[in-house]
């Protein structure tokens, strides 16, 4: 085969070759208005792009040339200041429960012309280094799934593809473009062999959200952000047609709880049951499960319970996830450690050849910064085994 190679074939896929392996690991924070922290210029240091969370996808369906206020929690040059020179600064669009915009913008030629149009704007007028299309949960499965059936939006899935291709021929390709995608298989309706090549071709990279694998939506106890089911998230974009050095995997920077049965968890905890956490009817959280970043304060009414688990927790080996289920209270928590995040590494990484990781978000692991320095520690290691190679 090397014999039948021209010289520039030999020389293109040599030159390929070592870019590959010397490409740089994405390191990716979300910066939120919710938590607008950053560290020290040390521990910032090794990020390289930051994605500014959210604005509203509703504000691209407006008339062209409307408005150029473009609402965000700081301007772009101010984030930008806060980090070294160089780092890329995107504007995320759309978030969790933010998805109406979205369906407006999509629906149709002119609508996805006027959503690119105006997305090409905001980035030329705020001075940002691209976009984050944080659309979770094209073709059904959001917030709303109740209200709106999934057949409603059945459409989507083909329309996506075609939605992410006019905002990239709008922003022309020196802009960068992401996209945040689901980490449960049965959410990645979107998400098709036949589609996911498509959607590569708009795209720089795609941010595999490997957490909330469990959510209000199950009925037993599971890991949220564990090795196992992040394995299989991640490899659900590359069967599909994902390219793994375009693929970033996803961690949490808070941690999870859920109030469960009590006699059915005593021998094993892990898989029990968990009681009804959503209602059937209208989809809304039924309050017995929460969620909380490092930097907040913990819920009062868990305080002892999340004493017990961060003395008590343990590392289940099969499904690579830390856990605690305390007895007394019958809840079940569910979060990374530090040296979870370092797990993830040569377990997912390295095995994987992805090509970065991304966190939710970046002040939510203040003041300590434990979990983003567990971050870039590893992606340290892994750029420098790369450079070995």
């Amino acid at each position: 085969m090397i014999a039948s190679l021209s010289k520039l074939a030999l020389v293109g896929l040599f030159t390929a070759t070592m870019t590959s392996a010397a490409a740089p690991i994405r390191n990716i924070m979300y910066l939120t208005g919710q938590h607008p922290f950053v560290p020290d210029s040390t521990t910032s240091s090794p990020i390289t792009h930051v994605a500014m969370a959210f604005m509203s996808p509703s504000f691209f369906n407006r008339k062209e040339g409307s408005s150029s206020e473009w609402p965000l929690f700081m301007p772009v040059d101010e984030a930008r200041s806060k980090f070294s020179p160089g780092t890329k600064v995107l504007v995320a669009i759309g978030g969790w429960g933010d998805s109406a915009g979205f369906d407006t913008g999509a629906y149709s030629d002119e609508s996805r012309a006027t959503f690119a149009r105006n997305v090409a704007a905001m980035v030329e007028d705020t001075g940002a280094d691209g976009v984050d299309i944080d659309w979770e949960y094209p073709g059904g499965n959001g917030e709303d799934w109740k209200k709106i059936p999934n057949e409603a939006r059945a459409w989507q899935v083909a329309a996506y593809p075609k939605f992410l291709a006019e905002i990239r021929s709008a922003l022309g390709p020196d802009k960068i473009m992401s996209a945040a995608v689901p980490g449960l298989p049965h959410d990645m309706i979107a998400f098709t062999p036949e589609t996911v090549p498509q959607i590569m071709e708009s795209l720089d990279f795609l941010n595999v959200m490997a957490y909330d694998l469990m959510n209000r939506r199950d009925n037993v106890t599971k890991h949220h952000t564990g090795i196992e089911a992040s394995l299989t998230a991640v490899r659900a974009y590359i069967d599909n047609g994902a390219e793994p050095d375009k693929v970033n995997l996803g961690f949490a920077f808070y941690a999870k709880y859920f109030r469960t049965e009590h006699e059915p968890c005593v021998d094993n905890p892990i898989g029990c049951p968990t009681g009804l956490l959503e209602d059937p009817v209208t989809g809304e959280d039924l309050g017995r499960a929460g969620a909380f970043a490092w930097r907040d304060e913990v819920p009062y009414e868990v305080q002892a319970s999340f004493e017990r688990a961060r003395t008590k927790g343990k590392y289940d080996q099969r499904g690579g996830g830390w856990y605690y289920w305390d007895e007394e209270e019958s809840i079940w928590w569910t979060y990374d450690t530090p040296e979870v995040v370092a797990k993830k590494f040569p377990l997912i990484m390295e095995q994987e050849n992805l090509g970065g990781v991304f966190a939710w978000g970046l002040g939510e692991d203040a003041p300590k910064w434990a979990h983003l320095r567990a971050l870039n520690a590893g992606v340290r290691r892994l750029a420098s085994s790369k450079e070995e190679l």
